[in-house]
């Protein structure tokens, strides 16, 4: 009884170890500016994973989006938050953070870190580069449709909340990625028009695309926090958080091609 209790204890373990993630913060560059992003992996897992990158919020890298890549990890992938500002650029004050934001969206930086991330998650020793996927919440789900749009090599990305910008004609043939945007039914900032011509030129494109809409759900309402910067039309909504994070799972074991956890 001794010997069985004892082994037990040596396999629960061994699973605990093969469980833990690991996480470490990464610089690199783009242009002349400084990054800094946030790598999570199960150092348990033997050979090349897929890898997901994560954009973050408006915000900037904070703990939110280090939160979600950890949570990935521990789903098997290699997760990478990228940083698009700048490293230890990060703020709580909304002013600063339409600012910060309004510098990188619109604007050929949107592409190009997003790109420069992707770069450092395919590049990882970890990382199985032909099965790589990208999530972004609120301004990083906009982020993560401007790597589509730019060809980024990508399986596919997944918006929550995020801004729904429309490809250019000259994007049309470059978008490789299945599409999967999570959406909040009552999201005061993102109009309906805005909306409907998302879905008119995902159509038009031929992309595979999917979206699904959350009823009641406003803006960024993955986001447990939300409610606490006191902006209108912005809240949580824990039913719809757990909903969109279980359809993102069913996307990225469709389209990652991986085994179940």
């Amino acid at each position: 009884m001794k010997i069985l209790f004892g082994a037990i204890l040596v396999l629960l373990a061994a699973v605990q170890a093969q469980a833990a993630v690991t996480t470490q913060p990464v610089e690199y560059k783009h242009g002349d500016t400084i990054l800094e992003g946030w790598l999570a992996y199960d150092d348990g897992l033997s050979g090349k994973a897929p890898g997901v990158l994560v954009a973050h919020e408006w915000w900037g890298l904070n703990d939110y989006a280090k939160k979600r890549a950890e949570e990935l990890a521990g789903m098997g992938y290699v997760a990478f938050a990228l940083d698009m500002y700048g490293k230890g650029v990060v703020t709580a004050d909304p002013k600063e953070a339409a600012k910060l934001s309004g510098q990188v969206k619109g604007t050929p930086l949107m592409r190009e870190r997003a790109l420069a991330g992707l770069q450092v998650l395919a590049e990882s020793e970890r990382v199985d580069p032909s099965r790589i996927g990208a999530i972004g919440f609120c301004f990083g789900g906009t982020t993560v449709l401007e790597l589509a749009y730019a060809g980024g090599k990508v399986a596919g990305v997944v918006s929550f909340h995020g801004g729904l910008t429309l490809p250019g004609p000259e994007d049309l043939s470059r978008i490789r990625s299945s599409i999967l945007v999570l959406h909040g039914a009552e999201d005061p900032h993102v109009p309906a028009d805005e909306a409907a011509a998302f879905r008119e030129a995902m159509s038009k494109a031929g992309v595979d695309w999917q979206m699904i809409y959350y009823g009641g759900a406003v803006h960024s309402f993955t986001n447990p926090d939300a409610g606490s910067t006191g902006l209108k039309g912005v809240a949580y909504d824990a039913k719809a958080a757990e909903r969109s994070w279980t359809h993102m799972r069913v996307f990225f074991d469709e389209i990652l091609k991986r085994d179940a956890p």
